[in-house]
């Protein structure tokens, strides 16, 4: 009979950690589908205005290159390619760099890497003001540049959180991972709901920037830049940078 009530006094002492832990989960997870969202608008931005070239999408440049070498005509500019390629390499080199540390949910060198790919933002953003939004020649090859670092950057981040199917740039495996979801669909609820949000996120994303370089095409780079910034304040209030 003494046993119980010291059970129940375990229990209550346990609950907050446990509530917390949930609530820095969906903060988490809230912060990656706005990671993903800066990248599908990103990807739509950079491939309607600088030459049918992704900045965060390297899969779609790989097969690009691959066309050109095979001389399709339409494909894009080689060196716009090898550009964009170089520095998402660079970049996820440097966010391997600093991502050294380990947690189950978010751990402050993310946050770290993540404020890294601002300056790729930024760079982005200054030049696309200064040329009005309307790049060309060698301003081009550095915007490429500048937006395949910060994300190259971003990929790693993420990918150092361990978050099945969760990449934040590309859509090929979160689909493998929520149709593996869907096919255990008893079991895997907060995986498949947080998957479906991905996708979803990276639609929304690409939606809205082609709306921006249609509709407001001066301001579309301020989106994703917004979003990463955003992420990065509230992940340092939220987890801490020491």
């Amino acid at each position: 009979m003494g046993a119980r009530p010291l059970r129940k006094i375990a229990l209550v002492k346990d609950a907050p950690p446990a509530i917390e832990a949930s609530a820095d989960l969906r903060a988490r997870d809230w912060m990656l589908h706005a990671l993903t969202a800066s990248s599908g608008a990103a990807d739509t931005i950079s491939f309607l205005a600088l030459g049918k070239v992704f900045s965060a999408f390297m899969t779609g440049n790989v097969a690009f290159l691959g066309m050109r070498l095979s001389g399709a005509a339409d494909a894009p500019d080689v060196v716009s390619l090898l550009a964009s390629l170089g520095a998402f390499a660079v970049g996820s080199y440097v966010a391997a760099r600093i991502v050294t540390g380990r947690a189950d949910i978010w751990h402050r060198n993310v946050t770290l890497a993540l404020g890294v790919s601002l300056f790729g933002h930024v760079l982005f953003a200054a030049l696309w003001l200064a040329c009005a939004g309307a790049p060309a020649g060698e301003i081009t090859l550095m915007m490429l540049a500048s937006w395949a670092f910060a994300y190259g950057v971003q990929s790693a981040a993420v990918r150092s959180l361990h978050v099945e199917g969760v990449i934040s740039t590309a859509a090929t495996g979160t689909i493998l991972a929520l149709m593996a979801d869907i096919a255990n669909w008893r079991s895997t609820g907060p995986g498949r709901r947080r998957l479906a949000a991905v996708l979803a996120s990276l639609f929304a994303g690409a939606v809205v920037g082609g709306l921006l370089v249609v509709h407001a095409n001066v301001y579309a780079p301020l989106l994703p830049l917004t979003i990463v910034l955003s992420v990065v304040v509230l992940a340092a209030r939220r987890f801490g940078l020491t």
